[in-house]
């Protein structure tokens, strides 16, 4: 049984780890899978078709215990604890929860201190205790009792004094003063961990489509000498097609990981006569998960020809392996009288209402079935793969788009890098 300090507003956890509000997913799944013999039967729960109009949860259903992430910025949001029989918990160090520590009114108001009344919710048949950052449900012991607690005036008078030896059902931990409008609190220093986070990326683009992305990105203090009062930095950065490797590494820093293509699956589509010659050496990707975003280099030249931009949704082959992309790309209307106009698509962008602002017949797309080598299935079906301005669309079966992949200009010649934009 897992053994929990409650941090109202903050976090719930133990000396080894803790779940921190606003926290990004990633970090909260990492911490599970390293401690996946202590934490066992995780359930990952979400909306197939509608991804963004319910929270992204994580069930520890061995414990009791769900994670409630935001659904669009994947960020941490509410701590709940709906089975207070499977973990302990204390506060201050002090257990108000326990096999031997039944969790009554008394006993929380004992660890907790004075608070304002209970309300009660004759729909739940539920007494709601609120503390800034911390509310604890408690059931009544009989549903005969509900009439006397039914509020008989419009403040609810009738419903102030909860009733004794009544127990916690649920707990919650959450940001501010109430549960109903609390939001992900920004990501704390303490989850930066050395690492670079992207707030946004911004394509640029020039007469014929894509030219670069100006990324503004969020960083804090790391290592060894970190000071106590360490705070975020925001800072902007622009890569462009062209760019050689240096630039990139000068620009945004060393990658996560370095990816060399074995094969490119893609060069059937291709109008290139040499679709059969193999290549003598490979393509390379530099991944950067925090941001979000591929970089994939020439392998004879070393310069920048593609960017990949993930938006991470629940339900696709690659889920959780990047954090979200927030990014904003310029769109060339095609439609009558919108000559020169530009519309944004964006990382919430469905597939059927760019087509309608793009107004032009879409070639078919080419289906993308992914799969891992051992066992050659996608528990996720295919995705869709459109081409448009230079641009090739990810597209899954609920509409939402999985990734936008950005190619250079086919004109020879390095890229002559512009004036940063303000």
């Amino acid at each position: 049984m897992l053994d929990l300090e409650v941090v109202p507003e903050r976090s719930l956890g133990n000396e080894q780890w803790e779940f921190t509000l606003g926290m990004p997913l990633a970090q909260a799944v990492a911490i599970l899978q390293k401690h996946c013999r202590i934490i066992k039967n995780v359930q990952v729960l979400y909306s197939e078709q509608c991804p963004l109009s319910h929270d992204l949860i994580l069930n520890l259903t061995q414990d009791g215990i769900k994670l409630l992430f935001d659904a669009f910025n994947q960020r941490l949001k509410v701590i709940e604890v709906y089975d207070l029989t499977k973990v302990k918990l204390k506060y201050c160090g002090v257990h108000f929860n326990s096999q031997a520590i039944a969790p009554t009114i008394e006993q929380i108001d004992q660890s907790f201190g004075a608070t304002h009344p209970g309300v009660y919710n004759s729909a739940e048949q539920l007494f709601h205790l609120n503390f800034r950052g911390l509310s604890f449900s408690f059931q009544l012991d009989s549903w005969t009792e509900a009439p006397k607690y039914e509020p008989n005036f419009a403040h609810g008078l009738a419903s102030l004094q909860i009733p004794h030896g009544a127990t916690v059902k649920r707990m919650y931990i959450y940001s501010g003063n109430s549960l109903q409008d609390t939001k992900a609190p920004v990501m704390p220093l303490s989850c930066f961990l050395g690492n670079v986070y992207a707030e946004s990326v911004d394509v640029l683009r020039d007469g014929t489509g894509p030219s670069g992305l100006r990324l503004r990105l969020l960083a804090a203090g790391c290592g060894p000498g970190l000071l106590a009062d360490a705070k975020m930095r925001v800072f902007e950065r622009s890569v462009y097609f062209g760019d050689s490797c240096q630039d990139v590494l000068s620009m945004l820093g060393s990658p996560h990981k370095v990816f060399y293509k074995s094969e490119d699956k893609m060069k059937i589509h291709s109008p290139s006569p040499h679709k059969q010659v193999p290549s003598k050496c490979n393509d390379y990707f530099f991944n950067y998960f925090t941001l979000g975003v591929d970089i994939l280099f020439d392998a004879n030249t070393h310069k920048v020809k593609k960017f990949v931009l993930h938006t991470n949704y629940p339900g696709h082959y690659n889920f959780n392996i990047y954090h979200r992309c927030e990014f904003k790309i310029p769109l060339a209307i095609k439609k009558e009288n919108a000559d020169g106009q530009t519309e944004t698509c964006t990382t919430y962008s469905k597939w059927d209402n760019i087509q309608e602002l793009l107004g032009h017949p879409v070639e078919k797309p080419v289906v993308l079935h992914r799969s891992s080598s051992p066992n050659n299935t996608n528990p996720f079906g295919s995705t869709f793969c459109f081409g448009l301005q230079r641009m090739i669309f990810e597209v899954m079966q609920n509409n939402h788009i999985a990734s936008v992949t950005l190619y250079g200009p086919p004109r020879p010649g390095a890229h002559l890098r512009t004036a940063e934009l303000p």
